[in-house]
């Protein structure tokens, strides 16, 4: 009956005593749901063209998920009504794939995925650019993915959580200073641990002071995931209860990996199958 609340909940929080921590095996067991839910990502790219709607996708991720054996974490998850999140343009995050929702060429589609393969979870998401788009829209998707990379690096046991919180937040900052564009961190969402169930704690913000927050330790397993909208990071949900858009109808981007604590660094448990999965290494 004895709960985590108080002053001594507090603590046991900041020390990460409330972060679910996983053995080799289990860690093992998140690589194989990482890389499925790498190949679903990686059949949606093959499909996202002009004149496809997100729907279809949204049927090829559900395929290649079920043909493994696996479910799609997203399907049904607090009433969400498909197996991945399709956001288009203007939509940074939870977008409802829809068949009424046709791809055009210059679109900019982000992909959030997930599987639940015997009990574990695997969560990663990319953006695709669909046809040509611009250098400007490129150019913000490189930055989110550099973000990535960078926060995926500091992911090392003895780091702070918010070490993982600035190195994304400086990536974003140098790489708006070098392409010479205004780029917003979206501060309400962020990445989250995961293991058992898909969110748990603990929350990783995009941006903050580095050194505070829980120490990472071996067997911790994170979603490390940078959203970078064009402009003004203000955010609008839709009457969809879901579908999370720029107030100012500038364009977003979203990249995402699961990647573990281990004593030899970060492991990118969401890597295709057969891929490095040590960087830094």
């Amino acid at each position: 009956m004895n709960g985590r609340g108080g002053l001594r909940g507090a603590i046991a929080r900041y020390r990460g005593r409330d972060i679910e921590l996983k053995t080799g095996r289990q860690l093992e067991a998140m690589r194989e749901a990482g890389a499925l839910v790498a190949a679903a990502l990686a059949a949606v790219t093959e499909h996202a063209k002009p004149g496809v709607s997100t729907g279809e996708l949204d049927a090829v991720a559900e395929q290649t998920i079920r043909d493994a054996g696996a479910v799609p974490s997203f399907l049904g998850y607090h009433g969400f009504p498909a197996s991945i999140c399709a956001s288009v343009n203007e939509q940074i995050v939870h977008g409802i794939p829809s068949p009424s929702q046709v791809l055009a060429e210059g679109d900019l589609l982000s992909v959030d995925c997930g599987a639940i393969l015997d009990g574990w979870h695997g969560d990663s998401a990319v953006t695709i650019a669909v046809g040509a788009v611009s250098d400007a829209d490129l150019a913000l998707s490189a930055a989110c993915k550099a973000a990535l990379d960078a926060g995926i690096l500091a992911v090392r046991a003895g780091a702070r959580l918010t070490d993982v919180s600035h190195a994304i937040e400086k990536a974003c900052e140098e790489a708006a200073h070098a392409d010479r564009a205004d780029y917003g961190i979206v501060a309400e969402y962020g990445g989250h641990g995961i293991g058992t169930s898909m969110h748990m704690d603990p929350f990783l913000p995009n941006h903050g002071e580095p050194g505070k927050g829980p120490r990472l330790r071996p067997g911790m397993a994170l979603a490390v995931e940078p959203m970078l909208v064009a402009g003004d990071p203000e955010t609008e949900e839709l009457a969809d209860g879901w579908t999370v858009v720029t107030a100012s109808g500038g364009r977003a981007v979203h990249w995402e990996h699961t990647v573990a604590v281990t004593e030899d660094g970060p492991w990118l448990l969401t890597a295709p199958a057969g891929a490095p999965d040590r960087p830094g290494a």
